[in-house]
């Protein structure tokens, strides 16, 4: 039997993601995102707030344009490590790694703008990456035409 570890989320980012490079240059984001659960029957909802991690061309991209309150949608997958509190307990934690990152809300949707995310280290004659810019994402929002209405979505 062959397994699968495929997880899509729709929800608000809860804050700017956290930008930073490894030291050979990768870029990695980590932010969080608000997920909305049913309640048990009392008509309450409640949210998860759930850690993402985005790397290299979708963390750049994650970090330039996410705020805080864009819906989101975030495919990826469920991914687990283990690691020693300062007083030798064992813990485990679970993070969902983005492989994809689609913007469900208008372009001017949640918060101001995001600022520019930091460069990355050089490594030696290697130029730094460039983050995505904004004429990319306009172009991209072109192809795809309007969004669709409520009442045209099929579910």
């Amino acid at each position: 039997m062959s397994s699968l570890n495929r997880i899509i989320l729709i929800g608000r980012v809860v804050a700017q993601p956290e930008m930073r490079y490894t030291t050979t240059g990768k870029a990695v984001a980590n932010f969080r995102l608000a997920v909305d659960r049913r309640g048990r029957g009392d008509g309450e909802n409640n949210a998860d707030f759930i850690p993402i991690v985005a790397w290299e061309r979708t963390a750049e991209i994650c970090g330039e344009f996410l705020t805080k309150g864009k819906l989101v949608a975030i495919e990826g997958r469920l991914q687990t490590r283990t690691y020693e509190t300062k007083d030798g307990q064992k813990r485990s934690a679970f993070d969902i790694v983005a492989d994809d990152m689609r913007m469900l809300s208008g372009r001017n949707e949640g918060e101001a703008q995001a600022a520019p995310p930091p460069q990355p280290p050089r490594q030696g004659n290697r130029p730094a990456v460039q983050p995505a810019t904004r004429q990319v994402v306009d172009q991209a929002w072109a192809a795809h035409g309007p969004a669709p209405e409520d009442d045209e979505v099929p579910f």
